[in-house]
Parts: structure tokens; sequence; C-alpha cells
């Protein structure tokens, strides 16, 4: 059975779902855009037999609380409310497992804590570095990620919330397949999309993050980035990448050169699924999770 908990930390408040029995092996499963903690539906009913696991609404999003400045959305925040969540149900995960933003979130935070993880698990998200050095390339993913642009412009609120979020649905969509988000599963979408500041908070993860875009055909210097060191930003833990290979949004550019980035990295592609593999290839999906983390 699916619950649901509310936690505190500096002073903002975290809705979460929870399932499986505490004091079972936690894992912490972290949301994208433009999703909620009701992204992980799939993955909490196949696997709460064997283990304890949480799925907060990310700050800014959902019920979780929304803070009103762009830098309230520094990577390093978003990787302390992981951090406090995490450690409110046990001193260490089992397993992270990061979807989209929320594998930004996980990569910062087994960079910055590594001690609250025993393994990371990643679903088709990247690595700062590899992914920076792809969105600067002016290649493919540069191409793909030119809607960066367009979710960080001012006017990206009301565009997006006009018509009941149609946009919005149509830039899920944006060549992949959402034939799962429809019905209630959709008006639970737009209920989590209409919380008063969702919407602001959602974008402001886009408008905090220093990563650059290149236009297509035009790359960035290194000098117009910022610095990333690989050796502060090494992955230690044994680390999962899932992929789905149908993925419009990421390439897989964006996951180049990993491999030198970890101590111990395993790479699993999904065909017949794209960037919403947990929702089309769920059974596939649980079972690589549970059998990383088992």
């Amino acid at each position: 059975m699916i619950r649901e908990t509310e936690i505190a930390h500096q002073g903002l408040c975290f809705h979460c779902l929870e399932a499986g029995e505490r004091g079972a092996p936690l894992l912490l499963l972290l949301h994208g855009f433009p999703e909620y903690s009701g992204a992980w539906e799939e993955v909490l009913e196949r696997l709460a037999g064997r283990f304890h696991l949480v799925a907060p609404d990310q700050r800014g999003y959902g019920r979780s609380s929304k803070p009103g400045e762009v830098k309230d959305y520094a990577a390093g925040k978003l990787a302390g409310d992981a951090a406090a969540i995490l450690t409110h149900f046990a001193p260490k995960a089992r397993a992270v497992v990061g979807h989209d933003w929320g594998a930004s979130v996980a990569y910062a935070l087994a960079i910055a804590r590594p001690d609250l993880m025993e393994r990371l698990v990643i679903m088709n998200g990247a690595h700062p570095i590899p992914f920076q050095q792809a969105l600067a390339a002016g290649g493919a993913q540069s191409a793909a990620s030119q809607y960066f642009h367009y979710l960080r412009a001012p006017e990206a609120e009301a565009r997006l919330s006009a018509n009941d979020f149609a946009k919005l649905e149509k830039l899920f969509a944006e060549g992949m397949d959402l034939s799962w988000l429809a019905g209630e599963r959709l008006a639970r979408y737009r209920a989590a999309w209409a919380e008063p500041g969702a919407l602001t908070g959602m974008l402001n993860w886009y408008r905090a993050t220093p990563l650059k875009v290149a236009d297509p055909g035009a790359p960035l210097p290194d000098s117009a980035l910022l610095p990333l060191d690989p050796a502060r930003l090494r992955i230690r833990m044994p680390h999962l990448l899932i992929w789905g290979t149908g993925d419009r949004a990421l390439l897989p550019e964006a996951t180049e050169g990993l491999e030198a980035l970890c101590d111990d990295l395993r790479r699993v592609e999904i065909a017949g699924a794209d960037h919403w593999l947990h929702h089309q290839k769920p059974d596939e999906v649980c079972r690589l999770i549970a059998d990383f983390a088992g």
C-alpha cells in the first residue's frame, strides 16, 4: 500500500509517497520535470515487497514547499533536500534512483554525500560533465535542448498554463509515447502542476542551472562554460545507468565518456522505451533496479 508522509527540513515541507516496510533496504526515488512523486507509482507498487521506497515531491513540485527565488533551486540545495529526506528514514540508502532532473540531484548527492548511499541508479539522466559537453557542442543534443531557452523565458508560466496546461502536456510528449498519461492519471498530473507556485518552482530548476546550451551549429568555447573538475565530480559507488533507447530529449551523446568518471559503471538499454521508460516498461525497469540493489 502506498502511503503519504510529510517531512520538515530547514523551514520547508516535503510531501512524500512511501511503500514497503520501514527498516527494509531504502530506495530513494527522485523524479524529474514535469513529474512529481506520483511518477513512481509503478515502481512503488512492484518493489514494496522487497524495499522501503520513498518518493518525494522535490522542491518546487506538487505539495512540497516552493521557495520563490531562482537561487533557491541551486543544485546544492536540491541535493541537501534529498539528503535530509533520506536520513529522515535511514542512515543510508541501499540505492538512490534518479530520472531526468532527479538524476541530476542523484548525481549531486552521490558526489557530495557518497556516505549516504551504497549504489546509484540513473534512468535517462546525465552526469553534469558529459551533459555540459554535449549541450555546448552545437550538435544533436544542443538542437534537442533548445527548449531550455523556452522554459527559462519570463513568459513561460503563462504559455505553459494556458488552456489547462496544453503546451506543457505537448512539451511532455514531444516525439515520444505518452499513451500512459491519460484519464485519472493525467488529472492528477494537472492537479500537481496547478498547485500554487508549482509551475514557477518547476521552471526555476531550469533557470537556476549553470548549464549552457549552444545554438545548433555554433559550439560554445570552453571559456564560456563553468569549469567542472572530473576528480571532484567522480562517482565512487556502483552505478547502474538504465537507458530507454527511443529518448528524443536526452541523447546517448549526453553520456559519452561517463565510464571515465565512474569507478564501477554498468549500462543497460531498454528497447521500445523512450524518456518515460519507467511508465512504458515498468516490469523491466523494476527488475533491473531490484537485481542491482538486491
